[in-house]
């Protein structure tokens, strides 16, 4: 063994570990929070079912029929549902992103861990209105051209894939937003530690370039 592995050896078996005495208060806080947060989530998963399962009754039943007993949906009822839709992803999508990127966030701005709580705000202020200015640009008050005009005016092949394309753009958006977010964020905090640092570097520099 040579003299480097030695002192090694030495220094790791001879370091007094002792564990930290609020160990077991962290340890039992942090179980607490985890199950206070899988509670949470189920709640809300919950919530989401049941209004899902609202909403499909509630189209069942204002929703009329034909003489030969299928469904005459309005053109309405598809539009309520597709905004339905686009406001629970939002709702589900971005607590979903926000919890696996905060580890993501405090590795990157370790540095500065007020910066990363700040930088995770902002993102979640940007995330809600890109979802609202979307449903607000997309939103129809009355059929389109190219829909069913025949009155009363009933869900078309051609609503229904306008909707499909709403939810699908939504989410590409929110990908590629995402993924970016993901490329530049280290970017970013490396932004960040260097401004932080270099003051410290260049004012005692400059103090004794005055003395």
């Amino acid at each position: 063994m040579s003299n480097l592995e030695d002192r090694l050896t030495r220094a790791l078996t001879d370091y007094p570990a002792e564990p930290s005495p609020d160990l077991f208060e962290r340890v039992v806080e942090s179980i607490a929070a985890d199950r206070a947060r899988r509670r949470i989530l189920v709640q809300w998963s919950l919530v989401g079912l049941l209004v899902i399962a609202a909403t499909v009754a509630a189209v069942l039943i204002l929703t009329p029929r034909h003489e030969n007993g299928t469904l005459a949906m309005p053109w309405w009822i598809l539009e309520v549902a597709t905004n339905l839709v686009l406001v629970a992803i939002a709702l589900w999508l971005g607590p979903f992103i926000k919890r696996f990127g905060r580890a993501y966030a405090a590795d990157v701005f370790h540095d500065n861990p007020l910066t990363g709580k700040s930088y995770i705000v902002l993102t979640d202020i940007v995330y809600y209105l890109i979802f609202t200015a979307y449903i607000l640009f997309t939103l129809k008050v009355g059929p389109e051209a190219g829909w069913d005009y025949v009155e009363p005016v009933t869900v078309s092949a051609a609503q229904v894939t306008y909707s499909l394309s709403r939810i699908g753009g939504i989410l590409l958006i929110i990908g590629i937003l995402h993924g970016l977010n993901i490329v530049l964020m280290p970017v970013l905090g490396r932004l960040f530690s260097l401004n932080r640092r270099l003051p410290d570097r260049v004012g005692p520099a400059r103090d004794r370039v005055e003395y």
